[in-house]
């Protein structure tokens, strides 16, 4: 079996899915039944033999990318481009089955395979930049003309994509993301150099990591969090990790007030070699996101050993199962309720912590980038039987 993996979404800092695209190109190639991978990456259909030298991008460059791409002349040039330089680039390559790991497909020689991790694009396009919208809107539909098969993260999104797009249920299947060995628990000594830098005690605060715009929800989180007893808000300040992202000025001017008042530090980006630590250290885990494909922060907490506090929406509660506290990510006062339990109720904690680590412990990349290979293999047959989860 020979695979070509585009990988333009490795580049720094990693982003969820850059982690998901980083681990199926450093373990598929050792999995038995793979005979050759191909790296792709870049529009003008560049082999990459080094995968390491996609973490080196000058963050310069990436900016300079994103700036671009907000120019609709630009975007239309540049599909133009592609789409004739990736053809000529990969038509001697039909006996190769072809991985978009992002969304995208070029026009393949041989069998092509999407993984759509979301459609947020579609179900919510108010939380993306116009421009972002209509460049994937585009995108989506032409990779769906293109693939034999698609992949996505989870049950909930499979079910998405079947009933929006009216696509096949036995060619689409639900393959769980992982989570790292670096994310387990650890007591105060083995934390202390990383939050000591942060100026974090541990124990002492509850964590949210995700980018700074309204998909995530941190406008509710603040309010409900705004609600707690003040001795409890100041006791465990709540600490926000996370870049800016579209319209997020809003969130920021509630951000500064509740550091004012005392009960919160927003750290910005954290480099990911930080966060196991930071995970760790923390006293239990927020995220009542909106919409999540995944939801790999979720994870990442509960395989630290922390208890979680997750919304009712889309994926979430697929993947934290019954490990996490769930609320209704609208309503603050039940946010704000839970929050005291997650923080107060010791009986609660222990046996969340015990279920968090036994449902991370059902989830890896090595499982993921397998499953992934089950799916090649399948498709390279021409038998689609693992429509689900496979």
């Amino acid at each position: 079996m020979k695979v070509i993996l585009a990988v333009n979404a490795i580049k720094p800092p990693l982003t969820g899915i850059g982690r998901y695209n980083w681990e199926l190109a450093t373990r598929i190639p050792s999995i038995p039944g793979v005979e050759d991978v191909r790296f792709l990456r870049g529009g003008r259909g560049q082999w990459v033999k080094d995968i390491d030298a996609l973490l080196q991008g000058s963050a310069i460059k990436i900016a300079a990318r994103r700036s671009l791409l907000r120019s609709s002349t630009v975007v239309a040039s540049y599909r133009i481009l592609t789409t004739i330089l990736l053809r000529q680039r990969l038509r001697p390559y039909a006996d190769y089955i072809f991985h978009g790991p992002n969304f995208y497909l070029p026009q393949c020689s041989g069998p092509a395979i999407a993984t759509i991790h979301d459609l947020s694009i579609f179900r919510y396009p108010q939380f993306h930049p116009p421009e972002r919208v209509a460049f994937m809107e585009k995108e989506v539909a032409v990779s769906l003309e293109r693939a034999n098969f698609l992949i996505t993260d989870s049950e909930f999104v499979r079910q998405e994509v079947i009933e929006f797009f009216g696509w096949p249920e036995h060619k689409v299947c639900s393959v769980p993301l992982g989570v790292t060995e670096d994310f387990h628990p650890r007591n105060r000594e083995q934390t202390a150099e990383v939050l000591g830098r942060f100026g974090l005690e541990y124990g002492g605060y509850t964590f949210c990591v995700a980018t700074i715009e309204p998909r995530k929800n941190i406008a509710a989180l603040l309010s409900a969090y705004g609600e707690l007893p003040e001795a409890l808000r100041k006791r465990y300040p709540l600490v926000l990790a996370g870049d800016k992202g579209w319209l997020s000025k809003p969130i920021h001017r509630s951000i500064e007030q509740a550091q004012s008042e005392g009960w919160l530090r927003y750290l910005g980006f954290v480099p990911e070699s930080d966060l196991p630590a930071i995970f760790s250290g923390a006293r239990g885990f927020a995220y009542p996101s909106l919409y999540e494909g995944f939801g790999l922060p979720v994870l990442e907490a509960m395989a630290s050993g922390i208890p979680a506090l997750i919304s009712n929406r889309s994926s979430l509660p697929e993947v934290a199962a019954d490990a996490a506290l769930i609320v209704e990510a609208n309503d603050i006062r039940e946010i704000s309720d839970n929050l005291r339990i997650l923080l107060e109720d010791e009986q609660w904690r222990n046996v969340a912590v015990k279920k968090s680590l036994e449902v991370a412990s059902r989830y890896s990349w090595q499982s993921t980038a397998q499953k992934t290979v089950d799916v090649y293999r399948m498709v390279a047959d021409g038998n689609f039987a693992l429509g689900g989860s496979a």
